[in-house]
């Protein structure tokens, strides 16, 4: 087997020996002026040239990961059985035909036929990366070239953050690092499903074609972001789905509720009452205080961590009662105000402001508002009453014949005969006036 590459190889160097004599030959007639041997070309060296013109060497770029295999492909389109052969960057033989000198055995022959030389390269290395050169011996010799790129995906990714705990308001500065990539990295910033804008991105260029990419954000947290995971994500052609993660703790001070457990609708006196103080914080308070603000507390007042009892109410318990809480960030509170109704009312509760940290307005009893709204419309209805009235009996005035007699009479003699003229004046229209 191994005298066959070697007879291949001494058959190649006579066919390249003979065609060099022909053009040398070809060469040596022109220079002489002579026509003679042209005329008759010689058979060979005539097919020769006819079938590098028919034939076509096509190869195609190859793009692969750092480790991965890159496979190479010289194609040959109508080949006449011309030699194949494939060299590396340095212009070394790696494969002529299916024989390889080249002394690495990271290459293997995957296909060898008259139209295609197709050899893989295992493991490839950034050192690979290249232009490799498919060669085609007809006459001129074909060459075509392909590229090899190899990617490198980033080996480590990494957050760095000052502190793992802060308080709600202060600003939170984190970096994000992928070392020794090609091409660079593009990193991008989430706060849970939600993509982060304005970061800022440092690209440099280390040793062997690669980079490394830092990226940084600077965010003003909430209680929201508390426990909410900080991901910092690299979009890179040779690797998917690469990111970390950094969760950071979020104090913050006490937000207070307070409810009624009981009774559901009027607190009416004889009933008991319930309150309860809900309260959520980082780092949860201990223990709540409850106060009525403006006065004591009432002697039949029973309270048990966050719950307030009143066994039976009476109106000495009318007040605003508040609930507050505290951590080590800071503290709140929420008022309830209690209004105690007869035990025969039947009205609508009144509305009660349990806003955490404001001071509650005192409920508004619905009668009272009904009562009010009931005078003003039955004081509106007797002031239009007297207006009709006034406006109908000033209507207007109007004046006879009868009457003008006697206002220009002297006298109430003269008054009556002016008064008996107009009687016989009767068919005159009388005339009115307004």
């Amino acid at each position: 087997m191994a005298s066959q590459p070697g007879a291949a190889l001494r058959f190649f160097i006579l066919i390249s020996g003979l065609r060099a004599g022909l053009l040398q030959q070809g060469r040596s007639s022109s220079l002489h002026g002579s026509s003679e041997n042209f005329a008759l070309p010689d058979p060979f060296y005539e097919q020769l040239q006819s079938s590098a013109e028919r034939q076509n060497l096509e190869t195609e770029n190859v793009t692969v990961v750092e480790g991965e295999v890159a496979t190479i492909s010289c194609r040959v389109k109508n080949n006449d059985d011309s030699v194949i052969q494939l060299l590396n960057p340095n212009r070394q033989t790696i494969y002529f035909r299916d024989f390889r000198p080249l002394k690495d055995a990271r290459f293997q022959l995957v296909n060898f036929s008259s139209n295609e030389l197709r050899v893989s390269l295992t493991n490839v290395s950034i050192n690979d990366e290249g232009r490799y050169f498919c060669q085609l011996y007809t006459d001129p010799p074909q060459e075509a070239y392909t590229t090899i790129t190899v990617l490198i995906p980033p080996n480590n990714l990494v957050i760095d953050v000052q502190k793992d705990t802060y308080v709600e308001g202060e600003e939170v500065e984190m970096n994000c690092t992928a070392m020794a990539s090609k091409p660079a990295a593009v990193i991008r910033w989430f706060k849970g499903n939600h993509e982060i804008e304005g970061s800022k991105t440092e690209v440099e260029a280390v040793d062997n074609k690669m980079f490394r990419v830092r990226s940084q954000i600077s965010i003003t947290v909430l209680r929201e972001d508390d426990e909410v995971p900080f991901v910092c994500m690299v979009d890179h052609p040779a690797v998917k789905d690469l990111e970390t993660r950094q969760y950071i703790e979020v104090q913050y001070k006490p937000v207070v509720m307070v409810s009624v457990n009981y009774p559901q609708g009027l607190t009416r006196e004889g009933e008991a009452l319930e309150l309860v103080c809900r309260v959520v914080g980082k780092p949860r308070p201990e223990k709540v205080f409850w106060q009525r603000v403006d006065y004591d507390l009432p002697d039949n007042i029973i309270i048990e961590e966050d719950k307030l009892y009143i066994s039976s109410l009476n109106k000495t318990d009318n007040g605003t009662y508040r609930c507050e809480a505290s951590n080590i960030v800071g503290s709140s509170s929420a008022d309830y105000t209690l209004f105690v109704y007869d035990a025969s009312a039947t009205t609508e509760p009144a509305v009660h402001d349990t806003r955490a940290g404001e001071e509650s307005p005192l409920g508004v009893d619905h009668a009272v508002i009904g009562g009010v709204v009931a005078v003003v419309v039955f004081a509106m209805l007797c002031l239009l009453i007297i207006l009709g009235r006034y406006f109908a009996r000033h209507k207007g005035t109007y004046f006879t014949h009868e009457a003008k007699g006697a206002d220009d009479a002297a006298d109430a003699d003269t008054a009556i005969i002016n008064a008996e003229g107009g009687q016989n004046n009767c068919e005159e229209k009388k005339e009115y006036f307004i």
